[in-house]
């Protein structure tokens, strides 16, 4: 952070130019730049039933909201995941993101789907935490998930008074009960995809680890930093031709004080694109 903003979008300009590999890690800073605001207007205009009877205050939040019954619990997440994952279609910074780095991998803690709406091939994504539009068995097993979008689309216009009908409470196609595939617990079902996408993620890093490879990272935080963050910092100190480039407004500094080839930035992610796609 001790260059002034054009000099560090020189700098990201010839790291992109000079990358063989990219590979981007994306938090809930990213979605939220993009426009999907969890406590902004849209959220406060679709969820003021919500807000009104449970006093919630933002879709986070809210997620952890002891709802009495299985009626109103469900009633709140179909809205929750047709809001997140369903209503806006890819957001125009995410196609932003693709047409610039195209055959970049991605590995993200977003369940809001965004990267493969947006069109990046779905062999290029890791989604380490699940996904919105996934329902997994209760249990935990069998390691299978569905799709939740026909059972969205069915109960939203039926939900009345913040709950659903009693015979509208998701099951799976066994009919033993469903969950969210949100990694919760250890009932988190990490199915035949995910694990494929783990390997091919630690298969393109460990391939990409000798030549110049360039690190993305966009809005993550200390929610999880175990998971991109700190790998981030520890790939960019290890891997001898790698740089490390940080979009965070609130926690650009990294943890690990040595980095040579590291820059930050702390402006608008969506300003910093529209910068590097100028001529």
């Amino acid at each position: 952070m001790t260059m002034d903003y054009r000099e560090r979008i020189n700098a990201l300009r010839q790291a992109i130019g000079e990358a063989d590999h990219i590979v981007i890690g994306a938090g809930a800073g990213l979605s939220t730049a993009a426009g999907l605001d969890y406590a902004g207007d849209d959220f406060r205009r679709e969820f003021a039933p919500w807000i009104e009877r449970y006093g919630i205050t933002d879709l986070y939040t809210a997620g952890f909201h002891p709802f009495e019954t299985p009626e109103e619990y469900w009633a709140f997440w179909a809205k929750h995941i047709w809001f997140c994952r369903y209503r806006t279609g890819a957001l125009p910074l995410y196609r932003k993101l693709l047409a610039m780095f195209p055959h970049a991998f991605v590995v993200t803690t977003n369940v809001d789907a965004q990267f493969e709406l947006a069109g990046f091939p779905t062999e290029n994504i890791f989604a380490t935490q699940g996904d919105y539009g996934c329902f997994q068995p209760a249990s935990g097993t069998p390691k299978k998930l569905t799709s939740n979008r026909e059972w969205v689309e069915k109960v939203l216009p039926l939900i009345e008074d913040c709950r659903i009908p009693t015979e509208l409470i998701p099951t799976m196609p066994d009919g033993s009960p469903a969950a969210l595939n949100l990694r919760v617990d250890d009932t988190f079902v990490e199915d035949f995809h995910w694990q494929q996408q783990a390997r091919r993620y630690t298969d393109f890093v460990g391939a990409a680890s000798q030549d110049r490879l360039l690190l993305l990272e966009f809005g993550i935080g200390y929610n999880t930093p175990g998971i991109i963050r700190l790998p981030f910092e520890q790939f960019a100190q290890k891997f001898p031709h790698t740089t490390l480039v940080r979009f965070n407004p609130n926690d650009p500094d990294p943890y690990i004080q040595d980095l040579t080839r590291f820059t930050a930035f702390t402006e608008d992610i969506d300003s910093v694109i529209n910068e590097l796609q100028k001529p």
